[in-house]
């Protein structure tokens, strides 16, 4: 794998953190902060060093940041000085690849947009809000991590440049994706916290591959502007992946809220909790709650018998947290019926990518004017041996969208997104019906059907709820809740109306404080 190295000199105290690293909570490293038992920059050098022994094999981070040791330094000067911090002040991250990073390149995983692998870089000359966000909270950003060509897959990241991610939970299987090298980096604790981002699953699934937690947010809670889209207008989300679902809150506390850079998150004014996304996490937050179960009703694609049996065992845990479970609330709806899968794909329905194209032309501008692309048609025409959306290209099954033809003819002009916004209309309507009917809190679904196949063939991640809550832009938050006996992870997925994730984070919180599923992983160097 080729990357941009950051070489760190051994320190004796980075020896001593290193048992301290694994599984690091926010909550670790505040407390280690404030009793002066480790400063931030010591802390990062540990990170980087645990980097360089797993990295190699893993391949999570594909360029690093050349001044996080610096970036660490500051925030020491910052705690020396008296300054009130947050929580996130000194914490070591990642985010994904394909978030702007003012002077790191985006490659979007494919060789074309790497100078490393002999293309080119897109040097963006800002920061992503969300990247700006997570400075501004004092995070230490260690780096980027691998994605698949383009993110066009939610199951790995075989196809990038830097060569595929490894699942360190099980490394002979898929790691989700298309987020997947942030994932592993939080999973083989290479970071405490990471950024991913999701159109089709690549939130959920990397987060539910590697047993994780995973915040998929309602859609425009969080800004994606400077971050390279798929469906940036209409189902694009930003959120955190983490080990624990509070470290989850807290990044998702810095994360939401409106920014000009990014008009559409004025629909999230307001919709925050009071107190932030922490304040109510509780062990009793389950008791007294309804929630709706999978059932074909929902889906018409049954679980495996294991899956099942392990969603049985998750709901015996919540009827025990004081759950009260309501099978199949969306039979005889027709909720079922209102996907229209792509053909050629895994019951993906690609509805809202009529819109990429356009996205693509307003991300690369905003890149600044030294960018070595600037429009849709030098991309297209710096990629054209691979065209994305020709026959045999990574994008090619959404040409079937009938909208978007006239995008890829003309991507200066806002697209035609009626098919889409039809679709969204009519699932959130029926969503709405149904869980006022059942006097429903949440609905909680495993949120995939069957384990996790081989890390290299023509299986897929087999979810329960990608497509159905992108399109509607509605919140999901998956949390570990066992493993099969193969070793692959089971989540479970915890879904809400819309600006619902402070109940949903409060429901997953008192699971997670009751069952303790996750499991740290036996890495290999």
């Amino acid at each position: 794998m080729t990357q941009m190295a950051l070489s760190v000199a051994p320190d004796p105290a980075e020896d001593a953190l290193t048992a301290q690293l694994v599984e690091m909570t926010v909550e670790d490293v505040q407390r280690a902060l404030g009793e002066g038992r480790v400063t931030a920059e010591e802390l990062a050098k540990a990170f980087l060093a645990r980097i360089e022994t797993y990295n190699p094999r893993y391949n999570a981070l594909i360029v690093m940041n050349p001044h996080a040791l610096a970036e660490a330094r500051a925030i020491d000067a910052r705690r020396a000085a008296g300054e009130a911090l947050g929580p996130l002040a000194g914490v070591p991250i990642v985010i994904k690849d394909t978030m702007d990073m003012a002077g790191l390149p985006s490659t979007g995983g494919w060789h074309f947009l790497a100078a490393a692998a002999g293309g080119i870089d897109l040097i963006p000359a800002t920061d992503a809000p969300v990247t700006a966000r997570m400075r501004e909270a004092g995070c230490v950003i260690l780096g980027k991590t691998n994605v698949p060509v383009l993110s066009h897959t939610g199951s790995h990241a075989n196809d990038s440049w830097a060569g595929p991610t490894l699942n360190p939970a099980a490394p002979d299987r898929i790691p989700g994706g298309s987020s997947a090298g942030t994932a592993t980096a939080v999973a083989a604790s290479l970071a405490v916290l990471g950024l991913a981002e999701e159109t089709g699953g690549s939130i959920q699934n990397p987060a539910s591959a590697q047993g994780l937690v995973g915040i998929k947010p309602s859609f425009a809670l969080v800004p994606n502007a400077g971050v390279m889209p798929l469906a940036g207008s209409t189902r694009d989300v930003v959120g955190p992946i983490a080990r624990c679902v509070r470290d989850a809150a807290l990044t998702l506390d810095a994360l939401a809220g409106y920014t000009a850079a990014d008009p559409k998150t004025v629909a999230g004014i307001g919709k925050r909790p009071a107190g932030g996304y922490t304040a109510k996490l509780s062990s009793g937050a389950l008791a007294g709650k309804r929630l709706g179960l999978y059932g074909p009703g929902w889906r018409d694609l049954p679980l495996s018998e294991e899956a099942a049996a392990l969603y049985a065992r998750a709901q015996d845990e919540l009827t025990a947290a004081g759950a009260t479970l309501v099978a199949d609330p969306f039979a005889g709806t027709g909720f079922a019926d209102l996907a229209e899968p792509t053909p050629g794909l895994v019951y993906f329905d690609a509805r809202g990518f009529e819109s990429a194209p356009y996205d693509l032309q307003l991300y690369l501008r905003r890149m600044g004017p030294n960018a070595a692309l600037d429009s849709f048609a030098a991309f297209a025409e710096a990629t054209k041996a691979e065209d994305a959306f020709a026959p045999g290209g990574v994008l090619h099954p959404i040409t079937n969208l009938r909208q978007l033809a006239p995008c890829l003819a003309d991507p200066s002009n806002p697209p035609d997104l009626s098919d889409f916004l039809t679709a969204r209309e009519a699932y959130l309507a029926l969503f709405e019906r149904v869980m006022a009917e059942h006097g429903l809190d949440a609905l909680v679904f495993p949120q995939m059907r069957a384990e996790l196949p081989p890390l290299h063939g023509p299986g897929t991640l087999l979810e329960t709820t990608v497509c159905e809550i992108n399109i509607a832009g509605l919140p999901g938050v998956t949390l570990p809740a066992g493993a099969y006996a193969s070793g692959s992870p089971f989540n479970l997925i915890f879904v809400g109306r819309m600006w619902s994730e402070g109940d949903l984070l409060a429901y997953a919180y008192a699971y997670e404080q009751a069952t303790h599923h996750r499991r740290a992983p036996a890495l290999d160097a």
